[in-house]
């Protein structure tokens, strides 16, 4: 398979993975994204390569913007408090963009998003398993 042809068909199963997907399925594979994006970033701070990290950490910032603008927050009782860490992540990130600093992006990875990936990947299994009825 050329190279070409591969490259279409990974675009295609990944175009139909996402048209198929769960709204959590959805949820968890941003969280997901976004823990990838800002282990990049830090490795490329912590190399000083400015511009890996920057873009790293922007496509991080357009995710959790997503992740706001996708909130509900007359969903449920927690919904302005996560809106908040929301705002919260994204004046840090901006913060570890600008100031190169690994240490800032490594404390929002694993104090903040790791948490809430988790938490949101578990509540997905939990919505499956509801679905198919076994425990």
């Amino acid at each position: 398979m050329t190279s070409m042809t591969y490259g279409r068909s990974k675009n295609r199963y990944l175009g139909d993975a996402l048209a198929t997907a769960t709204p959590a399925t959805l949820l968890v594979m941003l969280y997901d994204r976004l823990l990838l994006d800002l282990q990049r970033a830090e490795s490329a701070q912590r190399e000083q390569d400015r511009e890996t990290a920057h873009t790293n950490l922007i496509h991080a910032q357009a995710i959790v913007q997503e992740l706001q603008s996708s909130l509900d927050l007359d969903a449920w009782e927690g919904a302005a408090g996560l809106m908040s860490l929301y705002t919260w992540l994204l004046k840090e990130l901006a913060t570890a963009n600008v100031d190169c600093d690994p240490e800032r992006t490594a404390r929002c990875r694993v104090d903040t998003v790791e948490p809430l990936a988790e938490a949101w990947r578990e509540a997905a299994l939990k919505g499956m398993a509801g679905t198919t009825g076994s425990a």
